[in-house]
């Protein structure tokens, strides 16, 4: 394996930001979370107001490059926004503390 390409499977976020960036999820769901759906252990299906499309775009894009392990899909109608949020098997733990937050 190149060493140059190699992604961490894990959460390189500094800890002293991690209740930081889990405050901005809570504000995103207090703010604009309309439903939420958890289809299984590594799947997490969230319905939000459109306006959030901005917010959800830059907080998944941030998260995602700091943990690698969220696959995060989004879509949008237009009166509803959805995200879809999964992990692999060994980070349902994760999944886990993000629900709470709901």
């Amino acid at each position: 394996m190149d060493d140059l390409t190699w992604i961490p499977d894990a959460c390189t976020l500094p800890t002293a930001d991690r209740p930081f960036r889990m405050a901005e999820f809570g504000q995103l769901f207090a703010d604009h979370l309309r439903g939420a759906d958890r289809v299984d252990a590594q799947t997490l299906d969230l319905t939000l107001t459109p306006a959030s499309r901005e917010a959800v775009a830059d907080l998944t894009a941030r998260e995602t490059a700091c943990c690698s392990f969220f696959t995060f899909t989004m879509s949008e109608s237009t009166d509803e926004l959805h995200l879809t949020i999964t992990v692999p098997p060994a980070r349902t733990d994760v999944l886990d503390g993000l629900s709470e937050r709901l």
